[in-house]
């Protein structure tokens, strides 16, 4: 992945300070949060808690609601720290950090009998670049996949490199079957790939599409249905397929990879005329 500048970041603070993110299990896989690891601070005193949203200025967190921690919070006048750790890939420590706050409300949280209460978090400062940075490669991947959902980007040496794909290969899996294919333009809402098959019997099939990424080495996977075929100039055994994404159900690792790639492409002046660059549909 590209290093992200500390101009990058405070880019991310300014657009994106106030905009919360909620901690579904894909946003947390993303992430790479390191659940058994949080945990709200107060006096000294730790509880286990569950984050269920974070904006670079605020959290909501899930925890029990003991007597321990009630005495604690009033001890602290509500003041508390939040502890962040992620799983860093090919270190064996976590990155962790903390994030000072103070508790702007309590709320009950779903059984009462459970004792879990919802606690609004309002940061007392701003929180680690590494929090920005996260938070901002998720809320940009989302306005990007938006903004540009149809933009392809063709798929040559270049731009192979540059997304960190293994290859130009990708593999389709149509009726349980899978195809290797070779990919021709791959965006936010689908792809066009060149493999075997009759098209009369593949067009509007549920897929499965498995792209192989390096740095970090991952296989991202991204349902869909094929929508439409050209055939191949002399041969009967291929063609070129399109495949449109199921938008809901599209990796957020997948949306980060492609903002990524896009972000530099934001200078047309810098990037005009290069090879990998992008055509509008």
């Amino acid at each position: 992945m590209a290093v992200t500048t500390s101009q990058q970041i405070s880019h991310y603070y300014n657009q994106f300070q106030n905009t919360d993110v909620t901690f579904t299990k894909e946003v947390i896989r993303a992430l790479m949060l390191n659940t058994k690891q949080v945990f709200v601070k107060a006096l000294g005193y730790q509880w286990p808690c569950i984050i269920y949203s974070s904006s670079m200025r605020s959290a909501k967190i899930i925890t029990t609601m003991t007597q321990a921690l009630k005495e604690t919070l009033q001890k602290s006048k509500n003041t508390v720290s939040l502890r962040f750790s992620f799983i860093q890939r090919e270190k064996t420590d976590p990155l962790a950090f903390f994030v000072s706050a103070k508790i702007a409300g309590i709320s009950p949280y779903g059984d009462p009998q459970k004792g879990l209460s919802f606690l609004n978090l309002a940061f007392t400062q701003r929180p680690p670049d590494d929090l920005i940075e996260r938070l901002g490669n998720i809320l940009e991947a989302n306005v990007t996949s938006q903004r540009r959902r149809e933009e392809r980007i063709i798929i040559t040496p270049d731009s192979t490199k540059k997304l960190n794909l293994a290859s130009k290969g990708a593999q389709v899996i149509v009726d349980n079957v899978p195809r290797k294919a070779l990919l021709r333009d791959i965006s936010f809402g689908g792809a066009k790939v060149i493999m075997p098959g009759i098209p009369q019997f593949l067009l509007n099939k549920p897929t499965t599409m498995n792209f192989f990424f390096e740095e970090p080495t991952e296989t991202l996977t991204v349902p869909g249905k094929i929508v439409r075929f050209e055939a191949v100039e002399g041969r009967t055994d291929i063609a070129a397929f399109a495949v449109q994404f199921e938008e809901s159900l599209t990796p957020m690792a997948y949306k980060m990879r492609l903002s990524e790639y896009l972000r530099p492409i934001k200078a047309p002046a810098a990037r005009k005329g290069e090879s990998g660059g992008t055509t509008q549909t």
